[in-house]
């Protein structure tokens, strides 16, 4: 149990002790800093240790947003500090400071976690101070004061706040107006019967698998069905982090579930409509599915790879960004703006609707030029802004695109030989060179005969133009688009293969490969935004890197017949699948177990 060392003489009619109690932590009483010290040393290090003074008159949520947030070892608000088993020895010198200049007499008139702050401040540490807006936090002074501050509590609806910050600032239009005005509701509702963001999550994920269900028994009823079932999973989707937000129950793990279950709540709903529609028209749409697959991860990719290439680059301005944040201060433009990205309620809603009233293979063309007018929207602007800003990225920066590029044994090994080369190369060659062999490989398999040895021939140009694509550290301007263009590479190429197999059976296996190794895409993206490093490079070894792969899916189209190349990908994506899921299991469970530091994603990929 977390514990909560109250300061100072008690205020009579005081309901902090209280408060404190029904945030769970275990309240002592200290008169001084001295006394404050050893009650310090003696709290269980393997808990959270709070320092509050008992002056404090405030909302019961500034507390909570105070003292109980698990994302931040370090976190104060006006007479109150918190700290996390992993800054309680930064807490405990500030303390000894204090209680070395205050000679462990009674405390003055200021309070002592304010000073306990100022120190920690003092020290260079990082201390979390929650946004509060409308909230009171104040340690009053004088009885005057403190009914002033008690007055100002009352004239301000703690639970109404609450609620709205239970919601994301920066939403989508379907989101925002459509599914957020009762989805709040839910998670209070769900907050009260003591249910967990990750309950909320898998129910989410079982409702769209349901709904994946249903759509693939081909019927009307069971599109109606999936539609329907479909919005209800992004209610649901929509709840967990409002119940998140709202109770502050962060994690690791449940980071990772909200966002590993939204990409697998969509791409088994692909499936489900690609099962449907050959179930009930005899329509053969699985590479739309793919498409729609591909196009999707990438648009991420390159969400991904640009936001971590500016992450915490330098003179982070340029031309572009000015009329964006321009643009952003005109109150109709913002929600145009939201709208086009496709964000994923408005791509749900579009899904779910469409599901319901006319056919897979409709809604697949509607998804399609959808996704690919955004990402064309994005993706130009983002090239624009990189063109126009004078930014100097930092190793930091080339380190996580050099993860997400995801290069196996063959590229690292040939681009040590290439190193010298292309450090005289323009600053344009990596992201040049990696569109170049990506589209001689993919167009190579399109325009050949299946089983001829020319995408053979290209899968070895693309190993070489990968090397020398990663052969220097990404730190160029447009360096970012380097993993979105090998990922486009990949699945275009297995898609395109298995499409000219022309073989039942070949491009749902295609599919089910895509999906296995898009997961250890998102995997990687999910590590590094949670400061937890790439997955470990054995792994990537072990499946080849996305150069590898290609390479090996040209040799098997080259070598086997097109019955056999449909069984050797489905034993590929079964292999990719098992040794990426179990690693990266393991990961997150340890990594929530060990009490890693707790994140959320309050961003939204398209």
């Amino acid at each position: 149990m977390p514990t909560a060392i109250l300061t100072g003489q008690p205020v009579p009619g005081s309901s902090i002790e209280s408060e404190l109690r029904s945030l769970g932590f275990d309240v002592h009483l200290a008169s001084g800093a001295a006394d404050t010290e050893t009650l310090l040393a003696r709290a269980p290090g393997e808990e959270r240790v709070a320092v509050v003074d008992a002056r404090f008159v405030g909302h019961p949520h500034a507390l909570r947003l105070g003292l109980t947030d698990p994302r931040f070892p370090l976190a104060a608000i006006p007479g109150a500090v918190t700290a996390q088993p992993a800054a309680r020895q930064a807490l405990t010198r500030a303390m000894a400071r204090e209680n070395s200049a205050g000679g462990g007499t009674a405390l003055a008139v200021d309070s002592l976690a304010d000073r306990i702050t100022a120190a920690l401040d003092a020290d260079g540490a990082d201390v979390h101070r929650p946004e509060l807006g409308s909230l009171v936090a104040a340690v009053p002074a004088d009885p005057q004061a403190r009914n002033e501050a008690r007055q100002a509590v009352a004239a301000v609806d703690d639970e109404a706040v609450r609620l709205k910050s239970a919601v994301k600032a920066r939403d989508g239009f379907v989101t925002t107006f459509l599914i957020s005005p009762y989805s709040r509701y839910i998670a209070r509702w769900c907050a009260r019967r003591g249910l967990t963001p990750n309950q909320v999550t898998t129910a989410s994920l079982i409702t769209a698998l349901i709904a994946a269900g249903c759509a693939a028994t081909g019927t009307r009823a069971g599109f109606v069905a999936a539609g329907v079932l479909l919005i209800a999973s992004f209610v649901l989707d929509c709840t967990d982090g409002q119940l998140a937000r709202y109770s502050l129950q962060y994690s690791t793990l449940g980071a990772w579930l909200d966002a590993t279950f939204d990409r697998a709540k969509e791409y088994a709903y692909y499936a489900g409509l690609a099962l449907g529609a050959a179930h009930g028209g005899h329509d053969d749409v699985w590479a739309l599915a793919l498409g729609a697959m591909v196009l999707q991860t990438c648009r991420h990719v390159v969400d991904f790879s640009f936001n971590e290439a500016n992450h915490d680059a330098s003179a982070n301005t340029s031309p572009t960004a000015a009329l964006s944040d321009k643009l952003d201060s005109v109150g109709w433009t913002v929600w145009v703006r939201r709208m086009i990205v496709l964000p994923i309620g408005e791509r749900w809603a579009m899904i779910a609707v469409l599901t319901a009233l006319t056919t897979p293979r409709i809604t697949f063309y509607a998804l399609l030029i959808g996704c690919a007018f955004s990402a064309t929207y994005t993706t130009a602007g983002r090239v624009l802004r990189s063109l126009t800003r004078k930014a100097v990225r930092t190793d930091r920066a080339a380190k996580a695109l050099a993860d997400l590029a995801d290069s196996g044994p063959l590229a690292e090994a040939a681009a040590r030989g290439l190193r010298t080369a292309a450090r005289r190369l323009p600053g344009f060659t990596a992201p040049a060179v990696a569109l170049l062999g990506g589209a001689a490989v993919v167009a190579t398999a399109a325009l050949t005969d299946f089983g001829g040895p020319w995408p053979l021939v290209a899968a070895i140009v693309y190993v070489l133009t990968s090397a020398l694509a990663v052969a220097r550290p990404l730190k160029g301007a447009l360096d970012w688009l380097v993993p979105p263009f090998f990922r486009a590479a990949e699945y275009l190429t297995v898609l395109v293969l298995a499409a000219k197999a022309d073989v039942n059976g070949a491009l749902p296996a295609a599919f089910g490969l895509v999906a296995a190794v898009a997961y250890h895409h998102y995997d990687t993206v999910y590590r590094i935004r949670g400061d937890a490093g790439a997955p470990p490079r054995w792994l990537v070894r072990t499946i080849g890197g996305h150069e590898g792969r290609t390479l090996v899916i040209c040799v098997l189209a080259v070598l086997l017949t097109a019955t056999q190349f449909k069984v050797a990908l489905t034993v590929l994506a079964v292999a990719v699948a098992l040794v990426v899921l179990v690693e990266s299991i393991r990961f997150w469970v340890a990594a929530h177990k060990v009490g890693a530091p707790a994140v959320h994603d309050e961003g939204e990929p398209a």
